[in-house]
């Protein structure tokens, strides 16, 4: 029976892979990059298979490097939480916990987050703040605050609030370029889009009983932006009541074609599958979890920004 894969080929894999460089890989292990080189060498070898493609610039994953990446992964996590429990002597909760989150503009995200960091001093925290749905695997993120209307394959995803998405314009908009009636009547209105995971620019809309190809007049991985384009009366937009319903409230937006597009917004926490969960990813779940009511909450509460009047006259 051949010996199993050493911890330290593995630990040198991973970390080459995140770190995207065998230097860094080097310093944060704290070996010799000549060290990291031969491991990888030495765990390549014993497997049979090219895990790396390296150049003098870049390191890129084979088929095989991701596959064995996902399992290392797993495997080094469930000896690093064996070695907390046998070195633990108290309660508290330690490691590195790396997260990716959406911006947060206008929420009590950033609260919730300086309280867990006082309340787990010996956790690492990472916060990375993008529009873009990150590779959680590839880029060694533990977990990720997520907001849209479909959720990747792959990852274990914890809905933590549904929100309606609708389309809205300005009282100024509809004035000068009609209400649409149909939804073969957007094909003649400015569509005000997103982009799926925040990396494509849209394509479609929802309407009851599948999905509608729309034209877009302006294109931003922002739903901020896009709901001030809307006010500003450049458009139509499909944005979470969340954000939208101070502005229906005070009339500075309408709801447009309610009944036939519409759809549904996920607010969820989305993390690898594993059989051992650290410690500090744990806590971090529940404390997003204790949270979520507050995203409603505070999204009940909002007052518009603005004053309602009439918005982009006719040249909108």
């Amino acid at each position: 029976m051949d010996a199993p894969l050493e911890t330290s080929e593995l630990l040198a894999f991973s970390k080459t892979v995140e770190a995207r460089s065998l230097s860094r890989a080097a310093a944060e292990l704290g070996v010799p990059r000549a060290t990291i080189s031969r491991r990888l060498a030495r765990l390549e070898e014993r497997l049979g298979v090219r895990l790396l493609r390296r150049t003098t610039r870049s390191l890129a994953l084979t088929d095989a490097g991701e596959a064995l990446h996902r399992h290392a992964r797993i495997v080094l996590d469930a000896v690093h939480h064996a070695e907390a429990c046998v070195r633990k002597t108290d309660d508290a909760i330690r490691g590195e916990l790396r997260v990716s989150v959406p911006p947060m503009s206008g929420t009590t995200f950033n609260a919730m987050v300086c309280d867990f960091a006082r309340r787990h001093p010996e956790v690492r925290l990472h916060v990375h703040s993008t529009t873009q749905h990150v590779d959680l695997q590839r880029g060694g993120y533990d977990l990720a605050l997520r907001a849209g209307t479909a959720l990747e394959p792959g990852l274990v995803a914890r809905t933590l609030a549904r929100d309606p998405v609708l389309a809205v314009a300005s009282p100024a908009y509809l004035e000068a370029h009609g209400t649409p009636r149909h939804r073969r009547d957007l094909r003649r209105h400015r569509c005000l889009m997103g982009f799926v995971r925040g990396e494509l620019p849209q394509t479609h809309w929802p309407f009851s009983g599948g999905n509608f190809q729309v034209e877009g007049a302006l294109f931003a991985n922002d739903i901020h932006l896009l709901c001030d384009a809307a006010l500003e009366g450049l458009g139509i937009a499909f944005l979470p009541l969340m954000l939208v319903r101070p502005h229906l409230e005070s009339g500075a937006l309408v709801h447009v074609l309610p009944g036939s597009l519409e759809g549904e917004s996920h607010i969820a926490v989305v993390y690898p599958e594993r059989e051992f969960m650290p410690p500090q990813v744990r806590a971090f779940i529940d404390t997003l979890v204790a949270w979520a009511p507050e995203i409603v909450a505070q999204a009940n509460a909002s007052k518009p920004k603005r004053a309602a009047k009439k918005r982009g006259g006719k040249n909108a």
